[in-house]
């Protein structure tokens, strides 16, 4: 196992839409998934999609840690994932990534959401989302459509340096 470089915003691979996985169980993809297990847990975040480790391929792992005070989502990893939003509702919230780091920004996204896609064995995945499962969920996912979630924020006042971010909320 490895500890992958993670792609930092104005990289082309970034930007890109990243090809499908043909064969999930392939060997290959299994250490990409064991690299990119080790490579979130070094980075501290809560999700990480393959273009961000610079292989442009549709996978994503994430989870929802129960301090988020939501139900606790485990390790999940995800291949050629589809969403559908259930509903027009949005939300917004403050969103970081490994790919900017040190900044954040407050996104809206689609509250519920459905989403499948298949598991490392090449089984079939679907569960509902809502609240932060979802929007680490549709974050992720828009890594592989070459989207960084700054193009989905709103109004630019509220996008900035976490630290600084963290001072405006505390007063």
């Amino acid at each position: 196992m490895a500890i992958l470089k993670i792609a930092r915003m104005g990289h082309p691979v970034l930007r890109a839409t990243a090809l499908p996985v043909s064969d999930p169980t392939a060997p290959e993809i299994q250490g990409l998934v064991e690299d990119m297990i080790e490579t979130l847990a070094d980075a501290g975040g809560v999700g990480l999609a393959a273009p961000q480790v610079h292989v442009p391929l549709r996978l994503v792992i994430f989870f929802v840690p129960t301090e988020r005070g939501e139900d606790e989502v485990p390790l999940t990893v995800l291949i050629n994932p589809v969403i559908e939003p259930l509903g027009d509702e949005e939300e917004e919230g403050a969103e970081g990534c490994l790919s900017l780091p040190g900044m954040v920004g407050v996104v809206p996204r689609f509250k519920f959401i459905r989403y499948s896609g298949l598991d490392l064995d090449g089984l079939p995945i679907e569960r509902l989302a809502e609240g932060y499962h979802a929007r680490v969920v549709q974050h992720e996912c828009d890594h592989l459509d070459g989207i960084l979630y700054p193009a989905r924020i709103r109004d630019f006042s509220r996008f900035g340096f976490a630290e600084e971010f963290k001072k405006r909320q505390e007063e």
